[in-house]
């Protein structure tokens, strides 16, 4: 399905983004792309230079790396030669590249530059020299020589080699005088784009954008790509130099790597919790080996789903470390307690498996069963979290096969005299036990009290969900910026190209920054104009610098003295939403009239810039551009025999370069451009000096039948679907969540009154935001809905899934003031926190209630058994509560490379986890009296009715 067209449509060319929707299979959209290329070419100008094209690519996507191109010998045309005929396509055939892009390419080109007034006082037409290049120029052949025994190809070699040669061309010859292109144009070699360049580090260089494929590895990529480095090196020997920058993959490297000592640090931590609690290490053991096996059996099921080993995967994997023992520690419980009362391991082992195994059966599936709704879920979210869903379940369901299996095997083999040794912190735990004693019976005989923490419990959650600021994804510190710059719509080439030099000097002199790239110009197929530039920019090492925060301050604030030019810094992403703007997030203008939105995009650009909330706030829009507009009478053309096609032709010539020839190469082909020199009085047009052909032969003065107008007017015109549009592009100052960003722009456009026929709508990564804010509140609903049900079903019971359910409040209230706590904001990492903790937290009121159900079979008083239940119940409790705190600890204090896409996370799970698992030990006893109370009273009512259905039957 297709969600969105734009098109940005400039001078001589226009590109139109098409976005399908995930499901969407690209091979299939290309496919259907190309057929509506072919039936829209005949609609089409018949003299364009080039036929469309199509290419598949993600918007969001920044190139993985960039290959740097210089030498202070070497001429940049000859350069350009070995990037375009030896980089770009070994580059592009490494698997997994999906498009090499050359900024700043300088393809020798030889360039015939006309003098207009020259050529009128030689009484010549521009098209007449134009035919002579053409002529003398000709590759077609001249046939062949034959006699009886041979045969020999005739070639007559008249192709024009360089500037030089062309330069000597006789174009006409007049009084037996010849008059040689040199006489009339300046010749010279150059290149065939004259109007982009590129830099590295303040020299100029050719730039190599490597772009990885949407299905492709990163990592592989940038490693396939420093491979061939070396041997493209001893190609070009020591005159030319080739540099690897903004490599995307070493930030992903740090990632992966801190994420696996994380992975390191929670199992230490993990293991280290069950030591202390069982001072046994024959039982540490064998609960601590269903991580290992856990994970494995994870990896295999990972590689079988086509799954890769990345930051998303290996943050589930981190996380479930915490949770996979916790089955094995409940099993090793119910093991130890029969081996307290004397049973021997194997007897032990085998009573404890019959008592635990529907208890772990419970936690396992209905923590599972939180994640369904992440497994369903649609969109860009529901893809970047499918593996995080499916990777926590498998290993979970793993544990609970271990758990229930090898976990029993083991204990059972464990010496005889392994129960009678002492355990540590034992004294701690009796105190603590029978402080819980204590508290427990004072909650069971004020259960009202209790009730009503539990109702103001639900309340905050509900307050301070609303209240805390919502974000997308946490703002991480990659190592790389991105700076755009934009100077007035009128500069040249030249005066652009000094004040992109000032922007690149400020950089390279920050101390925070250690490689500049930057370019100005077109790239690939599509020209920016010459107004506009982009630098990449690779920022040291992280114990080098400032933190981000600062940097981005200091650069802006540095930036921002630099007179002339505009520029706006925004930080690389991993995680974006749809096509980029010059800053981060962007919202789009669009309505049928294009000054009705050329002004209220200024109106709201202008507001929002106003506010300090927002920072770099730029549109696209350019519609002051100086014109000259050649107005022509009709009438006296069609007298002088000028028709409109020979008019546009000739002006087309001389003032937008035109290639008439070509030389050709072994290696390459080249173009000969013409153009109307540039005028030393700038942008004037002399009319008298520009002649028309007419139709009987003769030259036609231009200013016979044409003046000139000066105006303004649009250097680029934006549609999004089948109306312009204006793109608003803004960052966020610090401190500033996405939520609240929005939520200030709906004032803005309220405050200024936008009309009706004006539609602003966010695009890009805000609107993905906009789309996963709306569906956060079904998501967790859908979590508890899916556990509820579950429990149902494993209770045949509609009540006693709700005493389980009752920490999930506190674990909200817990998450969220965690998150308030350390300045976070409430994003999409927080809510699967929140998701997990769904599932988490229930596992204590499972345990209380299996054994209190099982103590009222047995005829134990409600308030005996459920106060027996949370007593005998609390060790395992509280060892599986300190197991998940300290698996999440790491996550939540956050170390290395890139930590602040975990670290919301390990926050929001690390505050739900304390708060929770303290409320429950009260709240879930309490209510399963009065739970259990009402149902013991629902059931006599119904008895009751079903008795006297009965007696009234008989008689």
């Amino acid at each position: 399905m297709l969600q969105s067209v734009t098109a940005t449509n400039t001078q001589g060319s226009s590109l139109i983004t098409l976005e399908f929707a995930l499901a969407r299979d690209v091979d299939q959209a290309a496919a259907d792309v190309q057929a509506a290329l072919s039936r829209a070419q005949r609609h089409l100008p018949t003299d364009m230079l080039l036929a469309p094209t199509y290419r598949k690519f993600n918007p969001a996507d920044a190139p993985v790396v960039l290959i740097a191109l210089s030498s202070r010998q070497l001429s940049l045309a000859k350069l350009d030669t070995f990037a375009r005929g030896v980089l770009a396509p070994a580059l592009s055939a490494i698997p997994g590249v999906g498009q090499v892009v050359l900024h700043g390419g300088q393809k020798y080109a030889v360039r015939i530059r006309i003098d207009p007034q020259i050529l009128s006082a030689r009484g010549l037409g521009l098209d007449g020299i134009e035919q002579a290049i053409r002529l003398a120029n000709a590759q077609t052949p001249v046939g062949t020589l034959a006699d009886a025994e041979r045969r020999a190809g005739f070639r007559v070699p008249t192709q024009l080699e360089d500037a030089t040669a062309f330069k000597n061309l006789i174009i006409v010859t007049s009084g037996g005088r010849p008059l040689r292109l040199g006489d009339v144009a300046s010749v010279v070699d150059s290149v065939e784009d004259d109007q982009t360049g590129s830099w590295f580090d303040g020299d100029k260089a050719l730039i190599l954008a490597v772009h990885r494929d949407s299905a492709s590895n990163a990592v592989a990529v940038t490693d396939h790509v420093r491979a061939m480095l070396p041997r493209f090196r001893h190609e070009l020997g020591s005159e030319a130099f080739l540099t690897a920058v903004n490599d995307q993959s070493i930030a992903i490297r740090e990632g992966v790597t801190d994420v696996l000592l994380t992975l390191a640090a929670t199992s230490l931590l993990v293991v280290f919790v069950i030591f202390l609690f069982t001072g046994r290490l024959g039982i540490t053991l064998v609960a601590s080996i269903t991580v290992p096996l856990s994970i494995a059996g994870t990896f295999v099921v990972m590689q079988g789903l086509g799954f890769s080993l990345n930051t998303i995967t290996l943050l589930a994997l981190t996380l479930s470390v915490g949770l996979v023992v916790d089955d094995a520690i409940v099993m090793l419980e119910g093991f130890q307690h029969h081996r307290d009362a004397g049973l021997s391991p194997l007897e032990a082992a085998m009573r404890g498996a019959r008592e635990m195994g529907f208890t772990i059966i419970s936690v396992t599936v209905s923590l599972i069963a939180a994640f369904i709704p992440v497994l369903f879920m649609g969109g860009l979210v529901g893809r970047i979290f499918h593996e995080f869903a499916v990777t926590v379940c498998v290993a979970l369901a793993v544990s609970a096969f271990v758990s229930l299996t090898l976990t029993p095997a083991l204990a059972g083999r464990l010496p005889a005299g392994a129960a009678a040794g002492r355990r540590f912190l034992q004294h701690v735990f009796e105190q603590t036990l029978s402080a819980y004693r204590v508290s427990l019976d004072w909650c069971l005989r004020f259960k009202p009290l209790v009730i009503l923490l539990l109702i103001a419990t639900v309340v905050a959650t509900a307050v301070l969900a609303r209240a805390i600021p919502k974000g997308f994804f946490p703002r991480e510190d990659l190592g790389l910026l991105t700076v755009t710059t934009e100077a007035r719509q009128d500069v040249s080439f030249e005066a652009m190209a000094e004040l992109q030099g000032r922007v690149d000097l400020v950089l390279r002199q920050s101390p925070h920054v250690a490689h500049v790239v930057s370019s100005i110009g077109g790239s690939g197929t599509i020209t920016t104009g010459t107004n506009q530039g982009r630098a990449f920019v690779e920022l040291r090492p992280k114990h080098e610098r400032a933190g981000l925060d600062m940097v981005l301050a200091d650069l802006r604030r540095t930036l921002d003295g630099i007179s002339g030019i505009s520029s706006v810094v925004t930080p690389h992403q991993n995680m974006r939403g749809g096509r980029q703007g010059r800053s981060q997030y962007q919202f789009a203008v669009q309505g049928p009239d294009l000054d009705e939105i050329d002004r209220w995009s200024s109106r709201l650009a202008d507001a929002m810039g106003r506010d300090p909330a927002f920072v770099g706030v730029v549109t696209d829009l350019r519609n002051t551009a100086p014109q000259v507009t050649l107005r022509v009478d009709r009438d006296k053309a069609r007298l002088l025999g000028v028709g409109a096609d020979q008019l546009r032709s000739t002006l087309n010539l001389g003032f937008s370069p035109r290639q008439v020839a070509t030389i050709q190469r072994p290696s390459d082909i080249y173009p000969v451009i013409v153009e109307y020199a540039r005028s030393k009085t700038g942008q004037s047009v002399d009319l008298d000096s520009i002649k028309i052909r007419s139709a009987s032969g003769a030259l036609v003065p231009l200013s016979t039948f044409a003046n000139v107008e000066r105006t303004t007017g649009l250097l680029s015109v934006n549609q999004i679907g089948l109306f312009p549009a204006v793109t608003v592009s803004f960052d966020l100052a610090a401190g500033v969540s996405l939520g609240e960003a929005v939520k200030r722009i709906e004032v803005i456009k309220t405050n200024e009154g936008l009309p009706p026929s004006v539609n602003a709508t966010f695009t890009g990564t805000a609107r993905t935001f906009q789309e996963s804010a709306k569906t956060q509140g079904l998501l967790v609903l859908g979590a508890v809905l899916a556990v509820y049900v579950i429990l149902g079903m494993l209770y045949e019971s509609f009540a006693h899934p709700l005493t389980i359910l009752a920490g999930l409040p506190a674990a909200g209230l817990g998450a969220i003031l965690a998150l308030s706590y350390a300045g976070m904001s409430l994003d999409l990492t927080g809510i699967i926190g929140i998701l997990l903790l769904v599932g988490v937290v229930k596992k204590n009121a499972i345990m209380v209630i299996d054994v209190a159900l099982t103590r009222l079979r047995d005829g134990v008083p409600p308030a005996e058994a459920v106060r027996e239940a949370a007593l005998r119940r609390f060790r395992p409790i509280v060892m599986t509560s300190l197991v998940a705190i300290a698996g999440a600890l790491p996550l939540a204090f956050g170390y290395g490379a890139s930590p602040e896409m975990r670290q919301p996370l390990g926050v929001s799970v690390l505050g739900g986890l304390i708060v929770s698992q303290v409320l429950t030990l009260y709240v879930t006893p309490v209510l399963f009296l009065y739970v259990h109370e009402a149902a013991t009273r629902t059931s006599l009512i119904f008895s009751r009715y079903r008795l006297g259905s009965s007696a009234r039957l008989r008689i």
